[in-house]
């Protein structure tokens, strides 16, 4: 059975694959912030949206990158994580 790290490997070896790949990293990234933050504090969605007052379908859609979240949103769910927000610009990775 192929892992799919091994097929996302075979994928990025397609030029056209990776650059779309790179372009949508950023938002993947975010998403996967917020997931791993609400998981490392034990919280399900749910008991998420309780502490912030977002839906809990809008941390959903969040989760699922059906819905990109503004910068107020973010902070409302660090807060509601007991956790700061930090957004940061860094170099880019010059190709091999």
């Amino acid at each position: 059975m192929r892992k799919f790290n091994d097929f996302l490997d075979e994928q990025l070896q397609d030029e056209e694959f990776k650059k779309e790949y790179d372009d949508i990293q950023p938002e993947l990234d975010v998403i996967k912030a917020i997931v791993d933050a609400r998981i490392s504090k034990n919280l399900t969605q749910k008991e998420l949206a309780q502490r912030t007052g977002i839906n809990q379908a809008d941390i959903s859609k969040l989760e699922h990158g059906i819905r990109n979240p503004s910068i107020n949103l973010l902070k409302k769910l660090a807060e509601g994580m007991d956790m700061a927000l930090k957004i940061e610009f860094v170099p880019k990775q010059k190709a091999q």
